[in-house]
This record gives C-alpha cells, sequence and structure tokens, in this order.
C-alpha cells in the first residue's frame, strides 16, 4: 500500500504544475465560489436589524424596511466601485494591492490585517450561523452546536484542500438552490398576500414585543443613534462583496470582465433576495428579541426563538411543509458553505502577503492540488478558536464583524481615487479621460457611503469591535516584524560583488563522533575518510571509564588508523564537551572549517523514540549556531524503517575490515540517536 494512501484518499491525486489552467473557473462555478458569503449574509443581516430594533420595542419595527432600503443603496455603490477595481487591478491583490499602490505599504498592511480577520470570522460567523438555522428546524440538535460548528470547518477545510475548482462544483448546487429557495419563498408570499389574501402571521406576531429597560420612550438622539446602530447591523450584508477583487486570477479568460460580470449577478441577486425577506417580515410580523424572556411578552416560558427567516419561510409555507424544511436545509447549507468565500480569499490573499515577505514563506506553496494549502490549515485553526471562544453563538460574533471588511472598503475607494487622479495627469485622450472620471466618480461616492458606515459601526460597536480591532493591530506589527527578519536575512546573505571579497577556508578539519564501534561507527568513519579531510579524527566522551577502556582496546584491536580523541566528562554529560573542542579548534585556527560527523540510526515507528535520549539531535541543534562548523549525519537504517536486502560486502581503508555487511542506501524514515552508551542500546 502506497505511504501516501491516507492522503491520496482525502484530497485526491496530485497535480502538475502545468494543469494550473485547468483549475480556472467559469462564471457559473465563480459565483457561488466567491459569491456564497455575500449571498448568504441576506440570511442573517434582516435578523440583526429587527434584533437592534426590538430594543426599543414594537414600536421601532417598521423602522426595518426603510434601513434596508439604505443598506442596498450602499451595497449597489460598493459593487459598482469594485467593478472599477477588478478592472483596474486583476492581479488578485485586491484592497491590500490597491492601497499598497496608492497609499504605501503601511496602508496596505493595514487593509492586509483589516481582510485576514474578515476572512476567519467569515467562517466563524458563517458556520456558527448555519448551525444555528438547523438548530431552528430540527430543536434535537440544541446543545451541540459548537460541535457541530468545528466539524463543520474541519470537513470545508477538507473540501477546499481537494482544489478550488472541485470545492466550488460542490458548493455550486447548494448555493443556487438557496437563491431559488429564497426567491421562490418571496415570489410564493407575494402571492399568497396579494393573489389569494391569505393571512400569514409568523410565530413570535401575536407576543407583545416589549423594549428593554432604559429604552421605553427612545426619541431624539437615543431613537437616531438605535437607527444607526440597526443600520449598522445590516450593513453585514456587504460582507464578502470584496472576495472577487481578491479572486480575479482564478476566472476565466477575460479575467476583468468575468469578474465585474460575476461581481453585478451577485449583487442583483443579493439585493433582491435581501429585501424581499425584510418585506417578508414586515408581512408575517416575525419579531426578534435580544432577551426573549422578558421582552415577549405572552411567550411559553419555555419558547426557544427561532431565527427570522426560519419564522418567515414557516409562516409563508403554513400550508406547505415540506417548502419550510427545504428553506431550513438550503439556508443552513449556503451558511455554511459562505465560510468557502474566505478559503478561497484568505489563502490568495496569504500568499500574496507571503510573497512579499510579510507572512512566512510557507503560505506562497501551493499544494498538491495546486491550492494554496498551508493557508487553508492556518485559517481553519484561526477560525476554530473563534468559534471555540464565542461558544458557537453567531449573535456575539457578529458584533465583531464588518470593522475589518469596511476598513478595507475605505482604504481601496480611497486609493482608487487617487488611481485615477494619477492616471488624469497624463491622459490625453478625451475618451478615456472621461471614462477615469465617471470611474472616480463612481469610487468618490463609494468611499462617502462606506466610510459613513464605517464612522457608524464604530461609533455603535465599539464595545464588542474591540477585540476585532486588536487582532488587526496584532496582525500589522507581526507582519511587520516578520518582513523585518526576512530583510534582515536577505542583507546577511547577499553574495559579494566580487569573488575576491569571500574568504575560503584553508583547511577542514574532520570529527567523527563514536560512543562504541558498532555499524554506525564504522559507516561514519568510512565515510568520513572518503571526504578528505585535511585531518580527520575520531571523538569520544569519557561518561563510563571501563565503556571508554573498551573502546579503546576494540579500537586498537581493529588497527584503525583514525585517531581516537577521548574528552572527558566528569559530570557525564555529552553536549557540553563536544561544544568545548569544537570552540577550541576554531579559536586555534579560525580561519579553519571543522566538519563533525554523526553516525544516527533510522527507525520505522514514532514510538521508538522514546527508548532513545536523542542527545545527537541536541548536539546538532547547538552546532548549527556555531560559525565554521558543518554538521554531517551519516545514517544507518534499522529493520523496522525497512527490509534488509542481501548486499556484497565492501572495505574502506582504516575503516572498516573486510568481510563487513554493506550497508542499505539511505532513505526516509524516523532517525533516532544517541551518543551515549548508558543505555547499552545507544548509537553514536
Amino acid at each position: 500500500m502506497p505511504a501516501d494512501l491516507p492522503k491520496r484518499i482525502l484530497i485526491g491525486r496530485a497535480l502538475r504544475s502545468d494543469k494550473l489552467g485547468e483549475t480556472l473557473l467559469p462564471k457559473r462555478i465563480a459565483l457561488p465560489v466567491f459569491a456564497s458569503d455575500a449571498l448568504s449574509s441576506v440570511a442573517y443581516a434582516p435578523e440583526e436589524i429587527l434584533l437592534t430594533l426590538s430594543l426599543a420595542g414594537a414600536s421601532a419595527i417598521h423602522f426595518s424596511w426603510q434601513i434596508g432600503v439604505v443598506v442596498a443603496i450602499v451595497m449597489l455603490a460598493v459593487v459598482a466601485s469594485y467593478r472599477q477595481n477588478v478592472h483596474a487591478y486583476p492581479s488578485g491583490g485586491g484592497d491590500y494591492e490597491v492601497a499598497t499602490v496608492n497609499h504605501g505599504s503601511n496602508s496596505g498592511l493595514v487593509v492586509a490585517s483589516a481582510l485576514l480577520v474578515d476572512y476567519i470570522l467569515t467562517v466563524a460567523v458563517s458556520t456558527t450561523s448555519g448551525v444555528a438555522n438547523v438548530v431552528s428546524a430540527v430543536p434535537a440538535l440544541r446543545g451541540h452546536e459548537l460541535g457541530i460548528s468545528v466539524l463543520l470547518v474541519i470537513v470545508l477545510m477538507g473540501m477546499n484542500l481537494r482544489g478550488v475548482r472541485e470545492s466550488g462544483t460542490a458548493f455550486a448546487v447548494p448555493t443556487y438552490a438557496f437563491m431559488a429557495g429564497v426567491m421562490g419563498m418571496v415570489l410564493y408570499g407575494l402571492v399568497r398576500h396579494f393573489v389569494f389574501g391569505s393571512d400569514m402571521p409568523a410565530e413570535s406576531s401575536g407576543f407583545h414585543l416589549a423594549a428593554t429597560p432604559g429604552n421605553e420612550s427612545l426619541a431624539g438622539f437615543a431613537l437616531v443613534f438605535l437607527l444607526l446602530k440597526a443600520f449598522s447591523s445590516g450593513c453585514a450584508a456587504l460582507t464578502g462583496v470584496e472576495a472577487i477583487s481578491n479572486g480575479v486570477p482564478a476566472f476565466r479568460k477575460p479575467k476583468s470582465k468575468n469578474a465585474a460580470t460575476t461581481l453585478l449577478m451577485m449583487a442583483s441577486i443579493a439585493v433582491v433576495m435581501f429585501m424581499g425577506i425584510i418585506y417578508l417580515a414586515h408581512l408575517t410580523g416575525a419579531q426578534m428579541a435580544e432577551d426573549p424572556a422578558t421582552q415577549l411578552g405572552g411567550a411559553p416560558a419555555d419558547y426557544h426563538q427561532k431565527t427570522a427567516l426560519a419564522q418567515i419561510s414557516e409562516a409563508v409555507f403554513s400550508n406547505f411543509t415540506p417548502g419550510f424544511y427545504f428553506i431550513a436545509a438550503v439556508t443552513g447549507l449556503i451558511l455554511v458553505l459562505a465560510a468557502n468565500t474566505a478559503f478561497n480569499g484568505f489563502p490568495v490573499l496569504g500568499s500574496i502577503l507571503a510573497q512579499d515577505r510579510y507572512l512566512p514563506r510557507q503560505l506562497h506553496t501551493r499544494g498538491d492540488r495546486l491550492a494554496f494549502s498551508n493557508g487553508i490549515i492556518l485559517l481553519a485553526a484561526a477560525a476554530i478558536l473563534f468559534i471555540v471562544a464565542f461558544d458557537a453563538d453567531p449573535n456575539r460574533l457578529i458584533q465583531l464583524y464588518i470593522v475589518g471588511v469596511f476598513v478595507s472598503f475605505n482604504m481601496s475607494q480611497s486609493g482608487m481615487i487617487r488611481h485615477w487622479t494619477r492616471l488624469l495627469r497624463t491622459e490625453t485622450d478625451a475618451k478615456k479621460r472621461a471614462h477615469m472620471q465617471r470611474s472616480r466618480a463612481i469610487n468618490t461616492f463609494g468611499l462617502v457611503m462606506t466610510s459613513a458606515v464605517l464612522i457608524v459601526v464604530l461609533a455603535t460597536k465599539i464595545s464588542h469591535a474591540w477585540i476585532a480591532i486588536a487582532t488587526m493591530i496584532v496582525l500589522f506589527v507581526m507582519m511587520k516584524a516578520i518582513r523585518r527578519h526576512y530583510d534582515r536575512v536577505s542583507r546577511e546573505l547577499v553574495a559579494a560583488e566580487e569573488p575576491d571579497d569571500v574568504v575560503l577556508p584553508t583547511r577542514v578539519h574532520g570529527i567523527v563522533l563514536v560512543s562504541k564501534l558498532h555499524k554506525p561507527a564504522l559507516r561514519a568513519l568510512a565515510y568520513a575518510r572518503l571526504a578528505r579531510s585535511h585531518t580527520l579524527e575520531a571523538v569520544t566522551v569519557n561518561v563510563d571509564p571501563s565503556d571508554t577502556a573498551a573502546l579503546r582496546q576494540e579500537w586498537d584491536e581493529r588497527g584503525i588508523e583514525v585517531p581516537l580523541k577521548v574528552l572527558d566528562s566528569p559530570y557525564r554529560e555529552i553536549t557540553g564537551p563536544v561544544l568545548d573542542y569544537v570552540k577550541n579548534l576554531r579559536r586555534s585556527s579560525p580561519r579553519d572549517v571543522v566538519s563533525v560527523y554523526i553516525p544516527e540510526y533510522v527507525v520505522g515507528h514514532w514510538y521508538e523514540h522514546l527508548l532513545h535520549n536523542q542527545s545527537a539531535l541536541r548536539l546538532k541543534g547547538r552546532l548549527l549556531f556555531k560559525p565554521g562548523v558543518m554538521v554531517t549525519s551519516v545514517p544507518w537504517q534499522l529493520e523496522s524503517s525497512e527490509r534488509r536486502k542481501p548486499q556484497k560486502a565492501w572495505s574502506a581503508p582504516g575503516a572498516v575490515r573486510r568481510g563487513e555487511p554493506r550497508p542499505e542506501r539511505v532513505k526516509s524514515g524516523n532517525s533516532g540517536t544517541d551518543l551515549t552508551d548508558a543505555s547499552k542500546d545507544a548509537s553514536s
């Protein structure tokens, strides 16, 4: 059985690098891949508006549709602005590239930090919201939300590790089913109300919604503040809009045109569904309360509040129960799969940041399926951390949301304004100038809208949003530190312009570490002699005088020509005496290189490591920090690592006698080494 069979089963066969073009997405697949987050937001954004307005009681609920209209206008403005972005910056850097090019690297890092936090929260919020909707339809699952949410994130991670195209194809059907289900529900509800005159009361419509204590009679500034807070909550519907601008490279050619078209399709569908749900909430009288036990008068003591969409679908499909369960199923699926937008955006952004040396280089490496596997795994781990920290409560998590995305919106729009202004200074063609001026006007309008939203969000959600802001600051500082590290390493490693500036070592002094004359030690001696150092000696540490005496005797009996050096160790330590000896050699001849050969054997099972003290591993780790010291591991495979094959005898002058069995070739395995013979099973 191939060693990587479990991996192949989980993520599929590895793809060649030249197959990258086959993973590009047509618009019909790109829409569910990159727009599922924005489309799914309509499932919980209306609920957030109702929850916020409920603080003032039933008298404020009628403002919901006006707030919905303003949110829809902002969404259309942002989408119009991003259509300019995908044409001007199609490389996939999105807001990060726009801010970096037009405002500088620090602004770019602010945007990158905001987007990274937003992607993490997208996974956390989408997953927990999806689970909450399913629990509304299947109450038996209540109490298991945390475990289910974590499991779903792991499943999404596994699907995305299989590749963007495969995950997109798998997610396309649920996304289109959600769109069809919600639009069908809106149409069905309107027909029932306006054509047949049917009443469609939601289960909470008969309850009396009371204001929370202290908010019984909101007026003036207090009412305005509440409406602004409801508006900022409803703006959660805009999350995910930026994902398409970050994923332009994943589209088929013409990339920019296809991305812009997909943006327009997404916005049109999202606005229709969002306003349709809000209007149905008005028709059915659906109510939401932050504290149902005290705010919903007339509700049973054991009443468990369903999500707004669940209440609306139950009322609309009161005469068609399968419709209710279909909406519950596709809503749960789309909310969970909306996290896929982040699983596509986060790794791409992480790869770009790694290429710019702001994140570890491992994030720039594509995996077997040509996806950025390390970024996918990192995103899943961070999202699970937030889910566990907030006990899988979507209402708590969503308060942290949208801060990051609106920071990036503002930086992106202001960057695009500078972009068009810069081009207008040199452009002379009248037609092109008109196009640039129109684009700048669109971006300016978008900036005004998103700035207003960001101010409202910060003013109304700062008590919760500080966690997201603090995380952004930590990421910003961390990325600056990573860049400083890579810059420092680059300066130290740059090659000298003149070959004469490179000081070559005058001599190489070889050292073979031994504890007893067994096969690994004999192989290391033979290999060291073949390397032809200027001088060569074997070194052992005198931990046990009787063992050292026995080694000396066997050394003389075998007639090994390599001199044996014994280092005293009164405290029975291995590493210290060897390091001191190497340090003295370097001090006496600073231009000499000391080459240390360490014999080690390879075991096949992880638990076999527990039986050995790994002293050679610790020694290698210490030697790596010594300038002018080279370390060579000489492995010997044990039976547990591979089955031996009969080989002809071999010999090396002065090291191994004729007739010794020939060791196998070096293969992969688990290395286990000991430099002390205290346990009588040690290797050198």
